[in-house]
């Protein structure tokens, strides 16, 4: 089989999303969202600090620099900036494949279509190939959730609201030696940061980042360190005495249950701030379409403002009110 009928019969025979697994993990993982909402909604610092997460509170040192306005303005904005764009293009993305990749039979079929058979040789060989490419796929779906900046914000975020900390509005993920005062690196603060601090307080949400992210699978899609044989996944980015790449090899098993995770806490993630923008939305009704929040600010120096969010009922979002 070439390239061309490859592509040809991935098309129409695709896999490997599989409803039930779907319906099992978000089922089990939906109420722990419901109650990180409710806990966040109870502890946080100020009442609109979620609302800041939902429209993206951040620090723009260069606004220091601009002299082409009428009158100077604070480095603190909301608004989606470049990270808010980049999201909603990836979303597009990972809700098309979605949408597209589901397989046609549960999970317990498709095993037995790839369990090896001599008398349907041909067959299983074609099932194994096309189980590699979708599985390519997979890792590229990976790689656009635990790498998105906004994703990793939001929950970085969450955490802190979570145990009564204020909003981090000088939240910084490193991409260079040069960044200073960075907040970490990605893999840093999804596993200290973040997961680490879900532990306690839900230890089911703790749980499914332990068990969808990991560190030494991400860097080796990241660097194509891997190849597959035999429905394994041989990493090789092994590292002897390296506690984060102690894994010589996945099954595709394995790999089916933490990709599935890994789209279910997308998939809730993305509920969970539609929830936060309904729940706002309510209380601006209320209150001449307007939600006040806070803004905790280092520069020029420290000291505490409020501003005010207007909603919007036509388009059902929120934008800063200009005074």
């Amino acid at each position: 089989m070439n390239i061309l009928e490859v592509s040809g019969y991935f098309k129409k025979d695709t896999v490997m999303i599989f409803k039930e697994i779907v319906k099992s993990k978000g089922e089990k993982l939906r109420p722990v969202f419901n109650e990180l909402f409710d806990l966040i909604i109870k502890n946080q610092s100020h009442p609109g600090d979620l609302l800041i997460v939902n429209e993206n509170g951040f620090y723009n040192p260069d606004v220091l620099t601009w002299d082409n306005l009428d009158r100077k303005l604070l480095p603190y904005l909301i608004g989606p900036n470049d990270e808010g764009h980049s999201e909603i293009d990836h979303h597009k993305f990972i809700l098309a494949y979605l949408n597209s990749y589901e397989c046609k039979i549960t999970h317990d079929e498709y095993l037995k279509e790839v369990k090896y058979d001599p008398k349907q040789k041909d067959k299983v060989d074609q099932f194994l190939l096309l189980e590699k490419f979708s599985i390519q796929l997979e890792m590229l779906v990976y790689l656009k959730i635990w790498e998105a900046d906004l994703f990793i914000k939001r929950f970085y975020q969450l955490a802190r609201l979570l145990n009564g900390e204020e909003y981090d509005w000088h939240f910084k993920i490193l991409e260079s030696n040069r960044d200073k005062d960075s907040t970490g690196t990605r893999q840093e603060i999804i596993r200290n940061k973040i997961r680490k601090r879900f532990e306690q307080p839900l230890p089911k949400l703790f749980k499914a980042f332990q068990n969808s992210y990991i560190t030494q699978i991400r860097n080796a899609i990241a660097h194509s360190k891997y190849s597959f044989m035999n429905r394994y996944i041989h990493l090789n980015n092994f590292i002897k005495g390296d506690n984060s790449s102690q894994l010589h090899s996945l099954k595709f098993d394995d790999w089916i249950d933490k990709f599935h995770e890994t789209v279910i806490l997308y998939n809730e993630y993305i509920r969970f701030f539609n929830k936060v923008n309904s729940h706002y939305a309510e209380i601006a009704k209320k209150n001449n379409n307007l939600v006040e929040v806070k803004i905790n600010m280092r520069v020029p120096k420290e000291k505490i403002e409020y501003r005010f969010m207007e909603y919007r009922p036509e388009w059902n979002d929120f934008k800063v009110k200009l005074d």
